[in-house]
């Protein structure tokens, strides 16, 4: 039975191209040595582009497919990536055309049982597919304690079941293809109390609880991390696990 779309990130796709955090481009590095060719990857459930823009310093072409037509509209602008809407499970692309596909943040959405096969079909001899995701940030003990109980008590019933594979660090997903052993890779970054704001807002739990309760949970928390987080305009460190798994779609 084919899966409906679930459509929690068209609203505000500007927002998610600003305040969502970038890769290390070490993981970028990595997964085009893999491959046997560079000539084209595949970004699926693209968003706005954040990954498929970093894959293409390594590939001549990057096709970027999202099923969100606002999605693509925000995406970041590069000369090597086709922006498509489109499904992960059906991308339009010819068949064995890409070298490496890739799922950034977006594995635990797809419909593993038509999004593998499709996987197997647009990749040529030796395409590799990887995917990765990132879990709670780490900011320090007691902001963390607070982001904690918002994660869990606030909007924790406002998540959309899939997030438990992100919760698990992907090791319940499906994965039907030969492991490659993987490096660790760290995601950092430096943010003001704003910029964290406006990244919690795109979390797929807020858009729920806004859309089901008709308030909004962030001023609550705003005004409990504010005097947390020091000085107006101080910017703090922020770390995610990252998770990276990868195989050989065709050994």
């Amino acid at each position: 039975m084919t899966m409906p779309f679930k459509n929690y990130f068209s609203t505000g796709s500007d927002a998610y191209r600003t305040f969502r955090p970038g890769y290390p481009p070490e993981l970028f590095s990595w997964l085009a040595g893999l491959p046997p060719r560079r000539d084209a990857a595949l970004d699926c459930g693209c968003g706005t582009g954040q990954a498929s823009v970093a894959l293409a310093e390594h590939f001549a072409t990057v096709y970027a497919v999202d099923p969100s037509a606002a999605q693509i509209e925000n995406a970041r602008p590069c000369e090597r990536v086709d922006y498509r809407v489109a499904p992960a499970e059906a991308t339009g692309l010819p068949d064995g055309c890409v070298d490496l596909v890739i799922a950034a943040q977006a594995l635990h959405w797809f419909d593993f049982d038509r999004f593998y096969p499709e996987v197997r079909r647009v990749a040529r001899h030796g395409g590799v597919f990887a995917a990765f995701t990132y879990g709670l940030l780490a900011i320090d003990g007691e902001i963390d304690r607070v982001i904690g109980r918002f994660y869990r008590d606030t909007i924790g019933p406002y998540w959309p079941p899939e997030r438990a594979h992100v919760d698990a660090g992907y090791r319940t997903l499906p994965f039907p293809f030969a492991e490659i052993a993987t490096p660790s890779f760290g995601m950092t970054a430096e943010w003001e109390l704003g910029h964290l704001m406006g990244y919690l807002a795109t979390w797929s739990a807020v858009a729920e609880y806004r859309r089901l309760t008709g308030g909004d949970p962030l001023p609550a928390l705003a005004e409990e991390l504010s005097p947390l987080w020091g000085r107006p305009g101080t910017a703090r460190p922020v770390s995610w696990p990252l998770v990276l798994r990868a195989g050989t779609i065709h050994p």
